[in-house]
């Protein structure tokens, strides 16, 4: 199982890949095959920043949230290709990226590795 520290820092290190990747692995065209990744990479950055997690600063959003939002994510960059119409010019990043946080949902603990909170007044 992957704990939800371990989650945090995969969030981060992913989302910087999804930006990256349409220069890193060439399809950089400005068409949806560049766009999605970099927004869901953007928005993935957004979001972790917010959950409530060892490594998000404002813990807004619950951890279970968090997970629900990565796996639509997931899915989304998973089908993208076909879904949007790029699937002749560019697909396995997006499929490989895209499963790659399916399974990270899939194994991660639902719950965080928080032991001790501060009490909120």
């Amino acid at each position: 199982m992957i704990s939800s520290k371990t989650h945090a820092v995969l969030d981060y290190v992913v989302g910087i890949l999804l930006i990256a990747a349409p220069w890193l692995f060439g399809f950089a065209d400005n068409t949806a095959a560049t766009t999605v990744p970099v927004l869901l990479g953007a928005s993935t950055l957004v979001y972790s920043l917010f959950t409530d997690y060892e490594y998000g600063l404002a813990k807004m959003l619950p951890y279970k949230a968090h997970l629900t939002i990565d796996f639509i994510a997931g899915t989304l960059l998973l089908v993208s290709p076909w879904l949007f119409g790029f699937s002749d010019r560019v697909y396995l990043p997006h499929v490989i990226l895209g499963a790659f946080e399916l399974l990270a949902v899939m194994m991660s603990r639902k719950s965080t590795s928080l032991v001790h909170r501060p009490k909120q007044i």
